[in-house]
């Protein structure tokens, strides 16, 4: 009897455990990649912080299932083979499965500036940095976007940003001055 007692306990116990278990990894992950952003800042040089980079994006990458990394990495293949239709597609299904995933807002953003859909584009980005304010990428791809659009002091701004979070962002420094030209007029 003790012992279908102490079973009818571990299983009504079980769902609770289920769901600390993942806010514990998630809650990781987040000290994790507040530690990396922190050493981001500080690199002392572009190697550093490709490396640091390289780490948040792994960890950025845990965050999904095998599956989705599956169709994530297929959608970047895709970007690769200059077929933006088809990687949009990928990763619609990715976000189809789960929602919140920055960097399948990022890639597909991408997928759908090169479709020739800039403001669908831009929508993603923007999801992405509510999901993940710190996403580097999607802010120098906002600049990139805005830039497009004829807003240089948007793209400015968003440039700015993103070198703030990433300092040693291979060609940011170069961009920016580039940005502050043509946003404020002035020599570089």
């Amino acid at each position: 009897m003790r012992h279908l007692l102490l079973a009818a306990l571990l299983l009504a116990a079980a769902p609770a455990l289920a769901q600390t278990a993942p806010s514990h990894s998630a809650e990781a992950r987040r000290a994790e990649l507040d530690r990396l952003f922190e050493d981001l800042r500080r690199a002392p040089d572009e190697i550093a912080a490709q490396a640091i980079e390289n780490r948040i994006r792994t960890i950025w990458g845990q965050a999904i299932s095998p599956a989705l990394a599956l169709l994530m990495r297929r959608g970047v293949r895709n970007l690769e083979a200059n077929a933006p239709a088809e990687a949009v597609e990928d990763f619609d299904a990715v976000l189809a499965l789960e929602p919140n995933v920055a960097e399948a807002l990022v890639l597909r953003a991408e997928a759908l500036a090169r479709a020739g859909e800039p403001r669908q584009a831009a929508e993603d980005l923007r999801r992405a940095l509510t999901l993940e304010p710190r996403h580097f990428g999607a802010l120098a791809s906002l600049s990139t976007l805005l830039e497009e659009a004829g807003d240089a002091m948007g793209a400015f701004r968003a440039m700015e940003a993103a070198l703030a979070l990433h300092p040693r962002m291979r060609g940011g420094e170069a961009r920016l001055r580039e940005l502050r030209r043509r946003a404020f007029g002035e020599a570089t």
